[in-house]
């Protein structure tokens, strides 16, 4: 038997923290500095029919499955959710997830709105949405164009899908404007945490309240 106090890491259940954004608002960045700064988060490896690529490793980078490989799994519900994207398709696999869940460890998702509806519905109680939100337009165009990586073409299409994107703000449980990263990060790990501590999350609270109230 377990000797953790009720409420503790250990003895609660984890949660799945998705972060969305369009291209260009900081969603990696943050996603990163959540990573390095807290022990119990880890990110959800996907599922890709896309090939490896040079020193990818199958299990960590991704799960690299072929196309019947994938669709067996969509087929069979081990997919909390999934979308094609430039022909290819990528999904989160279940088992990982609900597995880390019950082990009270907090999984990242860097999931598009899509994705975020998706698993919501297949993890009711489980998932806290945060969107990030540039603090302008002209800002995100500044930020995609100064890249360098992208021609001018390639920076207007991201700009339209940013659009689409930030259309769907209001889905989400909790939206950041990203104009301050220290700021930013700060306010998502606090977010992070107030998700760990729902009282319906932690097993043992009802009891320990129960007992100091006696």
């Amino acid at each position: 038997m377990s000797n953790e106090a009720p409420g503790s890491a250990h003895s609660r259940r984890g949660v799945c923290l998705v972060i969305a954004a369009p291209s260009g608002a900081g969603k990696s960045s943050v996603a990163r500095a959540l990573l390095r700064s807290e022990p119990a988060l880890t990110l959800s490896v996907s599922a890709t029919t896309r090939a490896p690529r040079l020193g990818e490793i199958d299990g960590t980078d991704y799960f690299f499955r072929d196309e019947a490989a994938f669709l067996a799994m969509v087929a069979g519900g081990e997919m909390l959710e999934h979308a094609q994207i430039y022909g290819r398709r990528y999904g989160t696999p279940r088992a990982p997830v609900e597995q880390a869940l019950a082990n009270g460890r907090d999984v990242l998702f860097d999931i598009d709105w899509q994705g975020h509806r998706q698993l919501r519905a297949a993890l009711p109680g489980d998932v806290v949405g945060l969107f990030l939100l540039p603090p302008s337009l002209a800002e995100l165009e500044r930020r995609l164009a100064s890249r360098g990586q992208d021609s001018p073409a390639e920076v207007a299409r991201r700009m339209e899908g940013a659009r689409a994107e930030i259309s769907h703000w209001s889905e989400f449980d909790h939206v950041l404007v990203n104009d301050d990263f220290e700021t930013t990060t700060a306010a998502a790990r606090a977010v992070l945490q107030a998700a760990r501590s729902v009282p319906a999350r932690s097993q043992g609270i009802a009891e320990l309240a129960a007992m100091l109230l006696a």
